[in-house]
């Protein structure tokens, strides 16, 4: 058994440890915890010092809690380590990346810029070219004669016929230079030498018959006229990107639309014959009677809508 003076000695040490006030209560949750469980032991020890009304066991057994519950209260503020929670990354999202960059060559840059009707821009593109082709100068010939550039067109269209002289569109096209120049024999011989090599192209046979009635030929003007709406009856509402389609001079233009009436006449397209005997009477076209008794527009005599035109043309 431990003497009493030894004890005695201890508990006035242990003593001071507890004679001040109490600590105020922890803020954190584990503190307040751990002080719920050490400070009423702390004042019953406390108390049984005070009075010295204590058996030395009953002491011990103070004492060993006490201790039990400061190395609960030492691991209670040992830091835990806090649970890993996924960090929240304050980094921009990357750009998309650029979309790579195309790089057109000449000739399709050129291309682009005949398309839109851009023509000097499509003679520089196509100038850039370093091999040029047979299609290549028929192309910066049709440039040149969007622009009226007759002379320069016409040179470009021979030196794509120099390259290949079986090139029906630089042909077409060349026939297309002496048609501006009012050489329409001359048109037809360049024409009719691009049927050799295309002999189903409908514009060309279409270019031919409006070069036979600039010359006053009626007759072969028509027979092209048909021969080219028999290969594509759209023949005459649309061209083609590799060829130059003429038109007649205005006071011709009048007997031309008469033509492609009785041709959608004949194919029982009477909408479109209609429409185009509107335009040839619109245009001047002034034989009526040939209107009432040509057999071609018998069956287009018969409907309203020709009975509405000729009732239109006298209110006129």
């Amino acid at each position: 058994m431990l003497p009493f003076s030894v004890f005695w000695r201890h508990h006035r040490e242990q003593s001071s440890l507890w004679a001040g006030p109490f600590p105020q209560e922890p803020a954190s949750l584990v503190d307040r915890r751990t002080a719920q469980l050490v400070l009423p032991l702390a004042r019953t020890v406390r108390e049984a010092l005070m009075k010295r009304c204590f058996a030395p066991a009953t002491l011990w057994v103070l004492f060993a809690l006490f201790a039990a519950f400061a190395a609960t209260l030492a691991r209670a503020e040992s830091p835990q380590q806090a649970p890993a929670t996924p960090s929240l990354s304050t980094a921009q999202p990357a750009p998309p990346a650029p979309a790579p960059r195309v790089d057109l060559t000449p000739e399709i840059r050129g291309d682009l810029a005949m398309a839109h009707q851009q023509y000097l821009q499509a003679i520089d593109a196509y100038s850039q070219v370093p091999d040029k082709t047979a299609a290549l100068w028929n192309k910066l010939g049709m440039a040149y004669h969007h622009l009226f550039a007759m002379d320069q067109a016409r040179r470009d269209y021979q030196r794509a016929l120099q390259l290949r002289p079986d090139y029906p569109e630089a042909l077409n096209n060349l026939g297309a230079i002496y048609y501006a120049k009012k050489n329409y024999k001359k048109a037809i011989h360049y024409y009719e030498g691009a049927l050799r090599f295309a002999p189903k192209s409908a514009p060309i046979y279409s270019n031919l018959g409006t070069a036979w009635f600039a010359r006053g030929k009626v007759e072969p003007g028509i027979e092209a006229y048909r021969t080219a709406f028999a290969l594509d009856p759209k023949v005459f509402q649309s061209g083609s990107a590799l060829l130059v389609n003429e038109a007649l001079p205005a006071h011709d233009r009048a007997q031309q639309d008469y033509c492609l009436a009785k041709l959608f006449a004949e194919s029982g397209k009477n909408e479109e014959a209609i429409e185009y005997l509107r335009k040839a009477l619109d245009e001047g076209f002034t034989d009526r009677r040939k209107i009432l008794e040509d057999q071609t527009l018998a069956s287009l005599r018969t409907t309203p809508e020709f009975a509405q035109l000729m009732t239109e043309q006298k209110v006129r």
